[in-house]
């Protein structure tokens, strides 16, 4: 098993990558674990190297940077081959607002990591993937990608384009028999939801998450809301009446407006 993830350091991405190794327990696993922070890839090879014998390759990058990213996809199929499964899994929130000025900022950083980070990450590994005569990408959404969420018009924007996008190549992969997987899971317990102060319903642990996730990828579905319960009210929303909609979501709380270093 070759599995190559981003957003490996922390969150839903480091819990992949552990549930990787608890599977496919043995020294013919390699896992590629790409993110910003090189201390953390370090420790995570460390520890999943020791306790469960896999093969871990780090490369510490931005996945806005598609020369970087290239550089990494090269560098792991050189050694190791042409992975089984790539995960894009690297994503970022952040509450934004468009009538202030210095949120510019912050909508093009989570509308580049989020939607542009998918491309480049799969991008070198089509090739590779098309000359094997098979392969799985799988992209990480969002719930939040269903419907418009006030504060959240950068993430809520990022998330319903990833979807589309990660279809999109769906149809464009079937021919190859390219496997594409969509994941839009609802709220996962992260650095990235520590800081929401209202209600989240349905939280799920990321270790649980990333089980549920990994049996997805396996069954080769095409696009699943985890968990369950968040998927019937995703069916709900997509049916909401906008009238109904806006007036449901005028007082919504809204997703903070913090400083992040990603930008």
């Amino acid at each position: 098993m070759k599995v190559f993830i981003t957003g490996a350091s922390s969150g839903i991405g480091e819990a992949l990558a552990i549930e990787y190794a608890k599977r496919h327990n043995n020294k013919n696993t390699i896992i590629g674990l790409i993110a910003r922070r090189s201390e953390h890839l370090q420790n995570l090879k460390l520890k999943l190297e020791k306790s469960h014998q896999v093969k871990c390759e780090i490369y510490p990058l931005d996945v806005r940077d598609d020369a970087a990213l290239a550089l990494a996809a090269s560098d792991f199929m050189l050694l190791h081959g042409t992975p089984d499964v790539v995960i894009a899994c690297a994503g970022v929130s952040r509450g934004t607002l468009t009538d202030h000025k210095e949120d510019i900022a912050a909508f093009q950083a989570v509308m580049d990591i989020n939607v542009m980070g998918l491309v480049h990450t799969f991008q070198p590994f089509i090739a590779a993937m098309k000359q094997a005569g098979q392969g799985r990408l799988v992209g990480i959404a969002s719930v939040a990608g269903i419907r418009g969420l006030p504060g959240a018009g950068a993430y809520s924007a990022s998330k319903a384009a990833a979807i589309t996008y990660l279809e999109s190549l769906r149809v464009e992969m079937a021919a190859s028999n390219i496997t594409v997987t969509t994941i839009a899971p609802g709220y996962i317990r992260s650095a990235m939801t520590a800081v929401n102060d209202y209600k989240m319903p349905f939280l799920m642990d990321a270790d649980i998450a990333a089980t549920k996730f990994i049996n997805t990828i396996e069954r080769k579905r095409r696009f699943v809301v985890i968990p369950w319960q968040m998927g019937w009210l995703a069916r709900f929303m997509r049916f909401i009446p906008p009238i109904l909609w806006d007036f449901a979501m005028k007082k919504a709380p809204h997703k903070k407006r913090l400083d992040w270093d990603w930008l």
